[in-house]
């Protein structure tokens, strides 16, 4: 949560929104420490760190006695290897994904739900359950719900998808608001319905679960 991150932290999230807002591409130079101490009102030290931790993810390249530059390849970023920060429509990004999900997903949990072994259902009852207390004591779930989707997709012996729900879903909660309360309402229902559908080995229903859970945030997001 956002809360929860240090200042230095939030100073590179600052400095990536500084990115974006001014459209600088790759290879152009952001301002000098001083410049940027008096934009982002922290001490030069944070601004330093922030630097130092956007450059260790492949955002900024500092060059000795040259300044800072965006990355020829910003790309490479760590925990966003197709490069969503980049991408200025969030809303647009956000509904693409889903339609990803749409296209993935449902197939994903009707093939889970004929491979599934008693222990592999077991551990989704297990995650099932993990997310759903955080759901109710009204925490953020949204790791917990990644690896829940990312067991069905290991579930259905898919070697691709469990690398791109990560990415798909850590990019969506940005945008989604997760203290959403029928957002939460609708994963309590929908999750369990898909997990249900795969301990029993129903694929018909274990797809339509999915497909239900993928188009309500999609409805959500367009205000439906």
């Amino acid at each position: 949560m956002e809360t929860d991150k240090s200042l230095v932290e939030l100073t590179a999230d600052r400095l990536i929104k500084y990115i974006i807002d001014n459209h600088l591409e790759a290879g152009e130079q952001l301002p000098n420490e001083y410049d940027l101490t008096r934009l982002l009102n922290v001490g030069r030290s944070t601004v330093r760190e922030a630097v130092r931790s956007l450059s260790s993810r492949n955002i900024l390249e500092v060059h000795q006695g040259a300044g800072t530059f965006l990355a020829g390849k910003a790309l490479g970023i760590a925990e966003d290897p197709l490069g969503f920060t980049f991408i200025q429509d969030k809303k647009k990004l956000t509904l693409d994904l889903l339609d990803i999900r749409l296209a993935i997903e449902p197939r994903m949990a009707a093939k889970a739900s004929q491979e599934a072994t008693a222990e592999e259902i077991a551990e989704l009852r297990v995650l099932l359950d993990e997310t759903e207390a955080l759901i109710l004591g009204g925490q953020d779930q949204r790791q917990k719900d990644i690896e829940l989707h990312v067991k069905i997709a290991q579930i259905s012996r898919n070697l691709v998808v469990p690398n791109l729900i990560p990415i798909i879903q850590q990019a969506i909660s940005y945008y989604l608001d997760v203290e959403n309360q029928a957002l939460r309402d609708e994963t309590l229902k929908t999750h369990r319905l898909i997990v249900d559908a795969i301990g029993n080995h129903d694929a018909v229903k274990a797809m339509d679960a999915m497909t239900l859970h993928v188009l309500y945030f999609m409805n959500i997001l367009r205000g439906e």
